[in-house]
């Protein structure tokens, strides 16, 4: 799975996942303020969503791409659960059809739950720690090129630097 678009000509509208096998957290951001918000949890069984309720988000936020948090083990090492936060990617793409992306996701929950306990966030931990996803995703994104035209409509290009994986 790669991690950034290799060109985009337009701002992106994005959801950003964080894949687990009952919850999966999701938030919209964009690429043009580098904003993300927690919108919600789509319940899973053993890691498959509710697509009916994904699909429905999906038709809702119109987002141009998909970013999915990958949970590298501490020493850089996959876990069995990248292994299915990036099969879950690549149904994302199969089933919706709009480029998805991939990008380290190691302690945004941890993260999630101390922004809870310091009362600085209110929400489900899985929503918030989409939301940290995608402002990761956001802070490494190459910058939209100067000629490009912000109310442009241009489809991202699904290659670009890879997630070391």
């Amino acid at each position: 799975m790669e991690r950034y678009p290799q060109k985009y000509t337009k701002p992106l509208k994005v959801l950003g996942f964080d894949f687990g096998t009952k919850r999966i957290g999701v938030a919209y951001g964009q690429s043009l303020t580098g904003t993300a918000q927690a919108i919600g949890i789509i319940p899973a069984t053993d890691g498959i969503p509710d697509w009916t309720k994904l699909e429905a988000l999906v038709a809702n936020w119109q987002p141009d791409v998909f970013v999915v948090g990958l949970p590298f083990n501490m020493d850089d090492s996959d876990s069995e659960l990248l292994l299915r936060a990036r099969k879950f990617g690549k149904r994302l793409n199969g089933r919706l059809h709009k480029p998805c992306f991939g990008v380290d996701e190691r302690l945004t929950s941890f993260e999630a739950r101390g922004e809870l306990l310091r009362g600085e966030a209110n929400g489900a931990v899985d929503a918030l720690a989409a939301r940290l996803i995608l402002e990761a995703w956001f802070d490494g994104l190459p910058p939209l090129p100067a000629s490009a035209d912000p109310d442009a409509a241009g489809e991202p290009v699904a290659a670009g630097r890879p997630d070391n994986s």
